[in-house]
């Protein structure tokens, strides 16, 4: 891959990260500022704690994409970022826009995920 190329993919991913991390202080901060005295109406308390668990579930699933995030550098840095896992093949500049995390190409991910369908 191009050291052009390269760049892009190590800009989208350094702001990719940034935003996650921006947007996970807001909610702390948010999730700090809620009162801590439960509505007295159950369906109140119920959708203040659906609300909640929504909330750390995105949270975690950000958590996540940090990781892959922190991954992809480490490729971009050993030189094996944009090749395949499975094939060794490149993966296309275009599915690397879209998903700048990947490791799969879209030929091994299409039979990946006809595997786990059988499953």
């Amino acid at each position: 891959m191009r050291q052009r190329d390269l760049k892009l993919f190590r800009k989208l991913l350094e702001g990719r990260k940034r935003d996650i991390l921006n947007e996970a202080e807001r909610a702390v901060g948010t999730m700090n500022h809620v009162s801590d005295e439960a509505p007295a109406d159950p369906t109140d308390r119920a959708a203040l704690e659906s609300d909640r668990n929504f909330l750390l579930r995105m949270r975690d699933r950000e958590r996540k994409l940090l990781t892959k995030i922190g991954e992809a550098f480490t490729r971009i840095e050993d030189g094996s970022y944009g090749q395949c896992e499975e094939c060794g093949g490149e993966i296309g500049i275009e599915r690397l826009k879209a998903r700048p995390v990947t490791t799969l190409c879209i030929a091994c991910k299409s039979a990946q995920e006809v595997r786990e369908s059988k499953i």
